[in-house]
């Protein structure tokens, strides 16, 4: 997904997310300042629901104006597979070494 409030915003008129706080205030929408700005700025890894909304009354465009679907990357399938039979345990496991080295006696510890 792609974040698109700078977008929306800008079919606003709105340039800054200073200016985003009155226009979301509007709605009742009042988030920090720093809140704005990371929205502003990045993707947001999780935003509420009822956020997404007040976010979208305020700038007057849908969830779809805020979040664009990109296509996602295709695995080949040999990876696809490999990472089934990986999680249905299919894979041999490596064994685990022995401490000390294969075979050879282990050296004392010092007086």
């Amino acid at each position: 997904m792609k974040w698109n409030l700078r977008w929306a915003a800008a079919n606003r008129g709105i340039w800054r997310p200073s200016e985003l706080m009155p226009v979301f205030e509007e709605v009742g929408f009042t988030p920090s300042l720093s809140k704005v700005s990371a929205l502003w700025s990045g993707t947001p890894v999780t935003v509420r629901l009822e956020d997404l909304d007040l976010i979208c009354a305020a700038l007057d465009c849908t969830v779809g104006d805020l979040l664009v679907a990109e296509p996602v990357a295709r695995r080949t399938p040999a990876v696809q597979g490999e990472e089934l039979a990986k999680a249905a345990g299919e894979l041999p496991r490596p064994v685990p070494r022995r401490p000390g080295g294969a075979g050879r006696p282990r050296s004392l510890p010092p007086n």
